[in-house]
């Protein structure tokens, strides 16, 4: 086809070009047409390739002229009589050689699309799927239901309209969150979910009732924008089985949800089932974070396929050594450039998209840590889309989460920049209280610190209790009841012959390696499980639990099985009955925290004051009271809360003990604060129903009594009200 003219026809399908506007970038629907733009700094011919919707039939190849449709690096052609639906992609060649990657040969994405065609079923991948378009589809009619073809990954474009139904954030205060964290796919998939649309944002809908039981005031979801989970080159050693990327670190398009996680992907409505899923979230009280992967992309190293950055400009958006080659700070192959300007106007429009257009409540950045280095990997003081994230008015009501480390060595945990603005991952809290609670000596002062907040990481900062996102366990590592049932990691299905995953994982199987059968280790296997849950939910900070923790989820000692798409991963809802007494005791650790301010404060503890005037808010004791043992060889731990010194309203007296010794000790018990008498809310020892139990229900413990801690067990009182 010879080069266009402003206004001559594009084929003989009857389109008609003009040369368009530079902005905005990406593909979008005007009265009179649709306007393309794409950002291509070096490239020296651009072509649009726009397809059928039904079928892999090209409708046309338009070449845009560099003097007519292009401003400044921004490449624009305006498109009138395209179909009521289609797909789109990008031919782009340009000079080759010091770190370039220009192939015209290979159709591309478009990093502005929000959706993509294609991929539609989980796990029905092609070989073929990456030298193919994965273009946009327009829409300007109601979708038809696509007819059966072979999938051609496309970035799509809806015109569409959505009711939000007036739609208001919870906007629910980080101090008061309780997040959960859960694979879309995973948390429905298993046949015991009992939900009709398993493994969709539609089966989530169905889980809300269930969540909203267990208390939780936030889900966050792992990886939620299009990956290809056919690109795990690893087999299973025992079956063959080719493996698959379930976890979808590994994003090929930021704006994209991910088709296969929609019940109507087959009709191109994943962003509408994506808006119905947050919506009856926020309808049921609950906020939807995002796990957010802009540290790298799905592109891999020099082996990997292009489906969009390289081939567009290969050294603008990676971070590439001297000789060309891709710096690896994220562990898997690449490096996103994250603090050059082009990719952090380009990350800040998919945040914006997520929050402004998505309804997204909240913001977990996987390896933030990246985010802080320049475009050779120097640590930056004040990193660039670091700031711009944190000082954004579109985002100024998002939570904002760092995971405050990246691959190469960078550890930021309470020093993440612009920290006033980003609470973190704490996983320093994870751990002190997993080496605590597996009995190793000389932890009760780490304890007492991650117990208050962690102000010893951000206190000096300016920072508050709430900065910490406290975790004792999370997708990456073992699940809870696998922390207190395993030594060493078990990730042989994984095909890497056990080498993956952290080897250290402070975790005590309690006298057997994985299954038993023996009653006594698994009494205290569960009496452990309910230690650690606890700890966490009386803790300063923000809690958050691992999905399928609350009824005691096992991955078989697999501590990294991001490519387990089975019943490793999957959650087992049948546990939920199994182990319906650890689900009533989470339910009611959650239901106390909820209750009490005291145990969520918005300020770190002040202790006796400066001056000595002030009431301690907080009083340490050992065995017996104000006398704390913080020695080297402290394996105990108590401590009394005065509900009078929280800062937004008074609350009951706590008294707290912790026994992480092989044998039961007494620990005589202080006055309250508010000299009321008071009452046993939770012995981890107990068999339910007795483990945990309401006020009403709850025995009196009487001041400078003695109360006899079990072995590996903690103890909470409350005063009366």
């Amino acid at each position: 086809m010879s080069q266009h003219t402003s206004g001559r026809a594009a084929s003989s399908h009857g389109l008609r070009t003009s040369r368009g506007r530079s902005l905005p970038l990406g593909a979008t629907a005007l009265a009179d047409g649709v306007n393309f733009v794409l950002l291509c700094h070096h490239g020296t011919m651009v072509q649009l390739l726009l397809y059928a919707l039904e079928e892999e039939r090209l409708l046309a190849e338009i070449p845009l002229d560099p003097w007519i449709n292009r401003t400044g690096y921004h490449w624009h052609i305006q498109v009138a009589g395209l179909p009521a639906a289609f797909r789109y992609g990008w031919r782009v060649d340009g000079p080759k050689g010091g770190g370039h990657r220009f192939d015209p040969s290979i159709v591309l994405l478009d990093p502005a699309a929000t959706a993509l065609s294609g991929g539609t079923v989980w796990g029905q991948c092609q070989e073929s799927d990456a030298l193919l378009a994965r273009s946009a589809i327009a829409d300007h009619a109601p979708m038809r239901r696509r007819r059966e073809t072979v999938p051609l990954r496309a970035s799509l474009f809806f015109r569409r309209s959505f009711d939000w139904r007036e739609d208001i954030p919870p906007l629910i205060p980080l101090s008061d969150s309780i997040i959960y964290e859960l694979h879309v796919r995973g948390f429905t998939c298993h046949p015991s979910s009992a939900v009709s649309k398993p493994g969709t944002f539609a089966g989530l809908i169905e889980k809300i009732p269930y969540l909203q039981a267990l208390g939780i005031t936030a889900v966050e979801l792992l990886p939620i924008h299009e990956f290809d989970e056919c690109d795990c080159p690893f087999q299973n050693p025992v079956t063959g089985e080719r493996l698959r990327n379930y976890w979808g670190y590994n994003s090929i398009a930021f704006a994209a949800p991910k088709a296969s996680y929609a019940s109507v992907a087959r009709e191109h409505n994943q962003v509408t089932e994506f808006r119905e899923m947050v919506r009856a979230f926020h309808q049921a009280g609950i906020e939807v974070f995002l796990d957010v992967v802009f540290n790298h992309t799905g592109e891999g190293d020099h082996r990997g396929r292009t489906y969009s950055f390289r081939g567009l400009d290969n050294e603008l958006y990676y971070m590439l050594g001297p000789d060309g080659h891709y710096l690896n700070f994220s562990g898997v192959g690449n490096t996103l450039n994250c603090n050059h300007p082009v990719v952090r106007q380009l990350l800040m429009n998919c945040l914006h998209f997520w929050v402004a257009d998505m309804h997204v409540d909240g913001l977990r950045f996987d390896l933030a840590s990246v985010f802080g280095r320049d475009y050779v990997g120097n640590v930056l003081v004040n990193p660039p889309v670091v700031e711009m994230i944190a000082e954004d008015g579109v985002l100024a009501d998002t939570k904002l989460i760092a995971e405050p480390w990246d691959a190469a060595g960078l550890y930021q945990v309470g020093q993440f920049p612009y920290g006033r603005r980003w609470s973190e991952w704490n996983g320093q809290y994870r751990d002190d209280v997993r080496r605590f609670w597996r009995g190793e000596p000389g932890l009760a002062r780490l304890l007492a610190t991650r117990l208050c907040g962690s102000a010893d990481l951000y206190e000096s900062s300016g920072r508050q209790p709430w900065h910490s996102v406290n975790f004792v366990t999370c997708h990456d590592g073992f699940t809870l009841w696998d922390l207190v049932s395993y030594n060493e990691k078990h990730n042989e299905a994984n095909g890497e012959e056990n080498r993956d995953g952290v080897n250290e994982n402070f975790s005590w199987n309690c006298g057997a390696e994985g299954p038993t059968e023996d009653p006594k280790i698994l009494l205290l296997r569960k009496r452990q499980a309910k230690n650690l849950i606890a700890t966490l939910l009386i803790s300063q900070g923000v809690p958050m639990l691992l999905a399928g923790d609350e009824f005691l989820r096992t991955q078989r000692g697999n501590n990294n099985a991001w490519c387990q798409d089975n019943e490793v991963s999957w959650v087992d809802w049948s546990l939920a009955t199994k182990n319906a007494d650890f689900l009533r005791f989470v339910r009611g650790m959650i239901a106390l925290r909820k209750a009490h301010p005291a145990l969520r404060r918005q300020i770190f503890f002040r202790g006796s004051g400066p001056d000595g005037k002030l009431k301690p808010d907080i009083l340490w004791h050992g065995l017996r009271p104000n006398q704390p043992d913080f020695s080297e060889t402290a394996q105990t731990l108590a401590f009394t809360l005065d509900g009078n010194q929280t800062v937004r309203e008074p609350d009951r007296d706590f008294y707290v003990a912790c026994n992480a010794l092989r044998e039961s000790v007494r620990f005589r018990i202080p006055s309250a604060p508010s000299g009321r008498p008071w009452r046993r809310i939770v012995d981890t020892s107990l068999a339910s129903p007795l483990d945990i139990v309401t006020e009403g229900e709850a025995p009196p413990v009487a001041a400078y009594s003695f109360y006899r801690v079990a072995p590996f067990a903690m103890i909470l009182l409350m005063s009366d009200g």
